[in-house]
């Protein structure tokens, strides 16, 4: 019986002074992990885009522009008109391409296809492309994240 209450005393201490081990490393590298992991940098708010001017976009053509960090696919369009829309396909993030030849938008990770209005028309995208507003001045072409009606 006296041995059951020293081996209780005993691991009840083991556990106390295991306990107080595990906090006191704790508190020894709780401030060095933190010191190490790099700080949140905030992303610049970008509202809009001078993506060129109307020359560097041939009729017919899309290309990627950088919006801030994301990827905006700028079309000009057969009749003459620009459309601008999110670059990132909506099913795995991969970056979309405009196909003059379908005249669509098309995915290659999945053969994702998606009309001139972002609508996706095929394969497994879930839902439209974000659309950008595009506007012209003085012969430039100026994306803004202001999203377009469609």
């Amino acid at each position: 019986m006296g041995d059951s209450k020293k081996s209780t005393r005993r691991s009840f201490i083991n556990a106390l002074i295991g306990g107080g081990l595990i906090g006191w490393m704790g508190t020894l590298f709780y401030p060095v992990l933190t010191f190490l992991k790099p700080p949140k940098e905030a992303e610049a708010t970008v509202n809009s885009v001078k993506a060129g001017a109307i020359a560097d976009f041939p009729v017919g053509s899309g290309q990627i522009i950088k919006y801030g960090r994301t990827p905006v696919l700028l079309v000009h369009s057969e009749d003459g008109s620009f459309k601008a829309f999110s670059a990132t396909c909506t099913h795995l993030d991969c970056i979309v391409q405009y196909k003059p030849e379908l005249k669509h938008i098309w995915c290659a990770c999945h053969n994702g296809q998606y009309d001139m209005q972002g609508r996706n028309i095929s394969g497994p995208p879930p839902r439209p492309l974000t659309p950008y507003k595009v506007n012209i001045v003085d012969d430039q072409v100026i994306v803004s994240k202001d999203q377009a009606v469609a």
